[in-house]
């Protein structure tokens, strides 16, 4: 059978870009089996990445069907589908497998397992994939090396990703960025900047990620002369302040205290997604500016943007604050009845802090019988904390003191005024032997603020 003159090859071919569905995928399949053309190197490919498309689980089922060895096309396609999947794990299997027909992967093989590794913490079977690339000279390939990085990253291997860094060939501002990145995300900011000097030095220009990554180690360490030399550089080089570079660089300017200058940036960017709002507006409120939080608030709500759960969790903590409590319950209800948004453990925190302030003991507390989840450590202490504040003891359930982490001095101090204050003298006495005698102690709480020199 020749292969040009073959009609039902050429309507296979026709009809693989045209399928859709399942059904009609594991019917061309098996027009594919019964026609002998299973053999065809060409159209495995071209099932395997068009089920891929469809359903990666179908896709794998044709793809171990096949009667031939597949060619490293239909392998990568079935490794980089299962490495986006929610089972990347799939992706690892199916290289070992690979190696075990004795193929040979290629330049597009070992990014996508190497994904898969980063994705499942994979440690071990991405460093034998590194060892591999190095034998096979595949480790002077740039996106194998950024890809290899990455891995090490996700894997929380910080170090080791260091390591291949230093060992790259080429390294571009991808490779620079993803380094700056994971010394920010392992709390490491001052190495993060430094990273940025060897990168300055290499001749590799930063990109807006990299500056997002950067602003995030100025916001960490309150570097605020950093962040604005930062700025300057966008400014002179032209680059597009985007959702992510603008809501890095107002929130980096508010944290460090230079609230006016953030709204200027807020209100200068073309595009804002529901973050940068929700960012602004708990920057407004962290500066004591609660009215503009509010006013900011209804403005979001005003061009169709629908607030999500963190939003009502920050305009919430604002009327805590600000001792607004018919507006907290307003918002607190207009989330539940407007917006059908479940109230979380935070929402009702919020709740219990507003009315626990306001001097509103027994309704906090009814808000704390009634939460359809356990009361974590921070609601009580806060609640507790509030009825030492008030001197105002309702009839406390056992079990609502029993709950409170154990091995926090703070909640010694404070079950021990609370026993104190109620009448309990004794009780209260015995707490701090046992906080005495396990070394506890309540760290006195400090502020502190950057003096420029002079």
């Amino acid at each position: 059978m020749f292969r040009h003159g073959n009609m039902v090859f050429g309507r296979i071919q026709t009809l693989i870009p045209q399928t859709q569905s399942v059904s009609h995928l594991l019917q061309l399949h098996s027009i594919l089996l019964k026609s002998a053309l299973d053999h065809d190197n060409d159209l495995v490919s071209q099932i395997v990445l068009s089920a891929c498309s469809i359903s990666v689980n179908c896709a794998k089922l044709v793809f171990d069907n096949i009667p031939i060895v597949p060619p490293i096309f239909a392998w990568n396609t079935i490794i980089k589908a299962f490495a986006k999947s929610s089972t990347p794990v799939e992706s690892v299997k199916l290289f070992c497998r690979l190696r075990s027909f004795g193929l040979q992967p290629d330049n597009f093989t070992y990014p996508f397992v190497l994904k898969a590794c980063g994705r499942c913490s994979l440690v071990r079977q991405g460093g034998m994939v590194h060892c591999l690339t190095l034998k096979t000279a595949f480790d002077s390939d740039r996106y194998i090396g950024n890809t290899l990085l990455k891995m090490y990253v996700d894997c929380g291997y910080v170090e080791s990703a260091r390591q291949a860094l230093d060992e790259m060939s080429v390294r571009d501002v991808v490779s620079w960025s993803s380094m700056i990145a994971a010394y920010i995300a392992c709390n490491s900011p001052s190495v993060a900047l430094n990273v940025c000097q060897e990168m300055r030095i290499s001749n590799v220009k930063p990109n807006a990620i990299t500056f997002v990554s950067l602003l995030s180690a100025c916001t960490h360490l309150l570097n605020i002369s950093a962040g604005k030399s930062i700025h300057s550089y966008i400014i002179r080089n032209h680059i597009e302040l985007d959702v992510a570079l603008g809501t890095a660089l107002f929130e980096m300017y508010s944290k460090c205290g230079l609230i006016e200058k953030a709204l200027q940036i807020f209100n200068s960017m073309h595009e804002k997604n529901l973050l940068s709002w929700t960012s602004m507006i708990s920057a407004l409120a962290n500066h004591g500016r609660h009215k503009d939080a509010f006013s900011l608030f209804s403005q979001m709500k005003d061009i169709g943007l629908q607030p999500d759960s963190l939003s009502f969790s920050v305009i919430l903590s604002a009327c805590s604050h600000m001792g607004l409590v018919y507006e907290g319950k307003k918002y607190f209800d207009e989330m539940v009845s407007l917006y059908n948004i479940k109230p979380s453990i935070e929402h009702y925190g919020c709740m219990v802090d507003l009315l626990g302030r306001a001097g509103l003991i027994e309704e906090a507390y009814d808000v704390i019988k009634n939460m359809p989840v356990e009361p974590n450590d921070v609601i009580l202490r806060s609640f507790l904390a509030s009825c030492q504040n008030h001197g105002c003891f309702p009839s406390l359930d056992d079990r609502l003191l029993s709950k409170l982490e154990p091995e926090i001095g703070p909640n010694y101090v404070i079950t021990a005024n609370i026993l104190s204050l109620s009448g309990s003298s004794d009780d209260a006495n015995n707490l701090r032997v046992v906080m005495k005698q396990k070394g506890l102690m309540k760290i006195p709480g400090c502020s502190w603020v950057d003096v420029p020199n002079g």
